[in-house]
């Protein structure tokens, strides 16, 4: 009697190697540094080389040409990004209008957490909301100082804040003010470096700096600035690649190759047996359609 081998049947869509909030609140309790990337609609394959290299956090929107066709297609959008990167953490961007109120916001936000999210992203969350979605368990990981989005029309377009003492105490009130209501963390954008410092060391949830300068708890880029996507990085980015020259040369080369007859080889396919592609050739001499 043949021994039958046992196949291991997965009855969770969790597991060990995915990062959770609890592992980020690790990584803070014990100093090591959170790498967060932005893969800016250029999400499936991005996120799977960003997680092959070890980033710890991907946050991301669904891609659609407005804000109803990004929100419609976030949860199909989630699991398609998941297969392609199993173990980072997923901090999904919810549109406003679809938490606009605490029934709205419970029922979008268990939703991406059903279909593989592991945090969730409000921009502009007031407390109340973010009290009543931490009492139902649905981690927040959130954002203060510049908001992004059209939110930033008050404070007068996306750019720098917090310059003044009156300015940074109110960045770092939110800052204390969501983790006291059930924040998991947070990024911090266009403040001074002091000042978001100041704030990582005095929270004890995650705090990740974004255009920040300083080393907070951890360090955002998307990747269009990281990969030397655009043409020249913003101010806070740093360029580690220069992806678009590198396509552009591999595209070229594969050009000349084609046309004069570099590619393909034999080596880049396979034959057929001689006796065989003989009867072929006799048979389609012989065709007269």
């Amino acid at each position: 009697m043949t021994e039958q081998k046992t196949q291991k049947v997965e009855t969770s869509l969790m597991h060990k190697g995915r990062k959770t909030i609890w592992h980020l609140q690790q990584m803070k309790n014990k100093g090591e540094k959170i790498v967060m990337v932005g893969p800016g609609n250029l999400d499936p394959l991005f996120s799977a080389w960003a997680e092959a290299a070890g980033v710890d956090i991907i946050r991301f929107v669904a891609p659609g040409e407005n804000a109803i066709e990004r929100s419609a297609n976030l949860q199909s959008h989630v699991r398609q990004v998941r297969k392609m990167a199993p173990n980072a953490h997923f901090n999904i961007v919810c549109e406003t209008f679809t938490v606009a109120d605490n029934k709205s916001a419970l029922e979008t936000t268990t939703k991406l957490m059903a279909d593989q999210a592991d945090s969730i992203l409000i921009m502009g969350i007031t407390n109340d909301k973010l009290q009543f979605l931490s009492d139902n368990h649905v981690p927040i990981f959130g954002h203060v100082g510049a908001l992004s989005g059209w939110q930033t029309g008050n404070i007068g377009g996306y750019k720098r804040i917090a310059k003044t003492a009156d300015e940074a105490f109110k960045v770092y009130r939110t800052a204390y003010e969501y983790q006291e209501c059930g924040m998991k963390g947070m990024t911090i954008e266009l403040v001074p470096a002091e000042v978001a410092q100041t704030i990582s060391e005095k929270l004890t949830v995650p705090v990740v700096g974004v255009a920040a300068g300083a080393p907070c708890d951890g360090s955002e880029m998307v990747v269009w600035d990281l990969l030397g996507i655009v043409p020249a990085a913003t101010v806070h980015a740093k360029q580690y690649a220069q992806l678009p020259q590198i396509a552009i040369q591999a595209y070229g080369e594969f050009i000349n190759d084609v046309k004069t007859g570099a590619y393909p080889q034999p080596e880049h396919g396979f034959s057929m047996d001689a006796e065989e592609f003989a009867k072929f050739k006799d048979m389609v001499d012989a065709d007269v359609h």
